[in-house]
């Protein structure tokens, strides 16, 4: 009996490296431990996020939290959306940081969302009611016990009738609980921390603040306490109807209503504020272009940084294209150290040299004034025309390096036999440069140049560190200067002086992104025509 055996062909090289990866991925526990714990982080981040937003009854951010925690978990313990492992985290954080960012600025630009206006209507009517309280002077005395959970305190009540014991906080009403009780007195309740004697003196600021709702009616009044023993009961002297839906002010018998504005309004017009968040349609961008004290530095801005951009980009190009010609020769000695030299400015971080610049334009002591004028008085950053020369020649100081590299490439990529041709054809070294060099050098320039002009539209850190805006214009609503381009002057409208109006300050961005989107859109257009040189 003859036994035939079957020949085995040896493995490939590939084989053999797809089976050892193969064995790797298959007995290696290291890789998936760490996937289970970054994923258990992930969760954990989730479901403190639910729990917030479900405190809060954001339903719909709510839906969205746990329907991408769901996704994430399905794509990354799945065993064949391996693409889509790689593109999650990138997808999210494009969502979350640019996507909803855009959106939100959208959304406010079309509300009223600002200093008096930043909760909803019944946070604005507890606020009126609470800031117009006054203690009750017959008000029974309520023994009460300092209580804290998860970080928020509270006021755990005994009724010195009934004896019963309710626990509440600022923003939840007393509810009856069922607490421990010494000497007729609440001092304990499951769920709520009692804090100590000394917690209570170490916090006596945040108990005296504390005003706990004597129910769901805000005309009830509320409990607060001086020393955490005592509380007394204090009413307000504004009085919520509820059925006009109109506050009343019991001393002098006036009535704010609701005209929809986002504040309570009287007859006269006078508002009581906080009020609350309302959409406003197209209101801010009307009133941007209506109201006179608007208007009027809104283009004063709007054509200063058309001037800035435009400027920067032009004196920084043509002095970096300059620099190139002269550095590109090879018959110039020590270029690389010219190099080197040429991009310090670009190599320190912007708004450090701002400052720099800021305190050597100084009028009283700066080195400009004091070393190279002989000490005289030359207002460099506080002269409205002044001020802006400077900012331009700062600007310069900091973008030609930039340009001085880019333009260094383009020109080492233009082939030496184009500029040998053009010589052995009779050409000038002018007539090289307009009608060769320069055309070619734009095909690689020009979208740069455009980025570059975008990116001065919304120097923000040139001009607040070096002006911050100034000199200020007179008799303006906003406090904007000479020297603001609107990204500054939107910083300004929300977040400085005392009114901060954010929903204005969206829609200036509104604004710009469409006048930098419309560019963009225009430049690159224009920039095709340039491609058939290439």
């Amino acid at each position: 009996m003859t036994e035939s055996v079957e020949a085995t062909v040896p493995p490939t090289k590939r084989q053999r490296q797809a089976a050892r990866i193969a064995e790797a991925a298959s007995g290696n526990t290291g890789w998936l431990l760490l996937k289970i714990v970054l994923l258990a982080i992930v969760d954990a981040v989730a479901v403190y996020a639910a729990f917030v937003l479900l405190m809060n009854q954001e339903w719909l951010v709510l839906a969205v939290v746990a329907a991408v925690t769901v996704l994430v978990n399905y794509i990354y313990f799945s065993r064949k959306r391996i693409p889509a492992k790689y593109l999650t985290p990138g997808i999210i954080f494009l969502v979350v940081f640019q996507v909803f960012t855009l959106l939100y600025t959208g959304y406010i630009g079309f509300t009223n969302y600002g200093t008096g206006h930043n909760g909803t209507k019944d946070q604005a009517i507890s606020s009126l009611l609470a800031s117009a309280q006054e203690r009750v002077e017959d008000s029974s005395t309520y023994p009460v016990t300092v209580v804290e959970q998860f970080g928020t305190l509270g006021l755990l009540v005994t009724d010195p009738d009934s004896g019963e014991a309710s626990v509440g906080t600022n923003e939840q009403p007393l509810q009856n609980v069922d607490a421990t009780m010494e000497s007729g007195k609440a001092v304990a309740t499951d769920g709520w921390t009692t804090l100590r004697f000394a917690d209570v003196i170490a916090r006596s600021d945040q108990i005296e603040d504390l005003a706990v709702p004597f129910s769901d009616d805000p005309n009830d009044g509320s409990l607060r306490t001086p020393d955490g023993q005592n509380g007394y009961l204090y009413i307000s002297t504004l009085e919520y109807d509820e059925s006009a839906d109109a506050i009343v002010d019991t001393r002098t018998g006036a009535v704010y209503s609701d005209i929809g504005t986002g504040a309570f309004t009287a007859d006269d017009g006078t508002e009581i504020l906080p009020g609350w968040q309302v959409n406003v349609g197209f209101d801010n961008f009307v009133r941007a272009v209506t109201d006179e004290s608007i208007r009027g530095p809104l283009i004063s801005v709007t054509l200063w940084t058309f001037v800035f951009a435009l400027i920067s980009v032009a004196s920084t190009f043509f002095l970096g294209l300059l620099l190139a010609l002269v550095f590109n020769n090879t018959r110039m000695r020590f270029r690389n150290g010219y190099r080197i030299i040429l991009i310090l400015p670009y190599a320190f971080p912007a708004f450090l040299s701002a400052l720099v610049w800021a305190g050597m334009m100084n009028e009283s002591f700066g080195f400009i004034n004091q070393v190279i004028f002989g000490g005289a008085d030359i207002p460099w950053l506080t002269d409205p025309f002044l001020a802006k020369v400077s900012i331009l020649i700062v600007n310069l100081w900091l973008g030609f390096p930039y340009m001085f590299l880019v333009c260094m490439g383009a020109l080492q990529g233009i082939p030496e036999d184009v500029n040998e041709a053009a010589v052995m054809d009779g050409a000038n070294p002018w007539q090289i440069f307009r009608r060769i060099k320069l055309p070619l050098l734009l095909v690689t320039v020009a979208p740069l140049l455009i980025s570059s002009f975008a990116f001065n539209f919304n120097n923000f850190n040139l001009i607040y560190m070096l002006t911050g805006g100034g000199p200020r214009f007179s008799d303006v609503s906003i406090p904007v200067g000479h020297t603001d381009i609107l990204i500054s002057m939107v910083y300004k409208v929300a977040f400085t002086g005392q009114n901060r109006d954010y929903g204005l300050a969206s829609a200036f961005t509104i604004l710009i992104f469409i006048v930098v989107a419309t560019i963009s859109i225009i430049s690159f257009r224009k920039t095709k025509a340039l491609e058939e040189l290439n």
